[in-house]
């Protein structure tokens, strides 16, 4: 049975890694549903924003990630949103496994000092698809 995995990744606070989200999304999804695979879209507008806006994706993300059993995030781009949806996780007991480039970021001690979540550095993008298999054989 497939699991609901809650992907997270910079997405206002910053789009460089889109394509990357874009592999691992797809990736993941061979194996689990992910329910937020928008997250890598090319498409993804950034521009339409608005209170009201936003608090339907907030009610939406909130509701993915009480229905998800793990969130998967790549964190190299700092992100205020991912930081919210890590807390959130955390606060439900999703485990929570985060990937970042060491060679572009060093996360914040607020991740690293915390037991909680599971951290994986990597340096190449063909570490970061052994380290998901890894995470999605448990």
């Amino acid at each position: 049975m497939k699991r609901k995995i809650y992907f997270a990744g910079s997405i206002r606070g910053g789009r460089v890694d889109a394509d990357l989200y874009r592999r691992m999304i797809a990736y993941i999804q061979q194996t689990d549903t992910v329910l937020t695979e928008h997250v890598g879209s090319e498409k993804l507008l950034l521009t339409e924003q608005g209170r009201q806006r936003d608090g339907r994706i907030y009610d939406q993300d909130t509701a993915w990630l009480r229905q998800s059993e793990m969130l998967i995030g790549e964190c190299t781009c700092p992100s205020l949103g991912v930081g919210y949806e890590l807390a959130y996780a955390e606060r439900y007991s999703i485990p929570c496994h985060l990937l970042y480039n060491s060679a572009k970021t060093q996360l914040s001690a607020m991740l690293t000092g915390n037991p909680y979540f599971h951290i994986y550095p990597y340096t190449n993008e063909e570490q970061v698809f052994n380290i998901l298999e890894d995470i999605l054989k448990v």
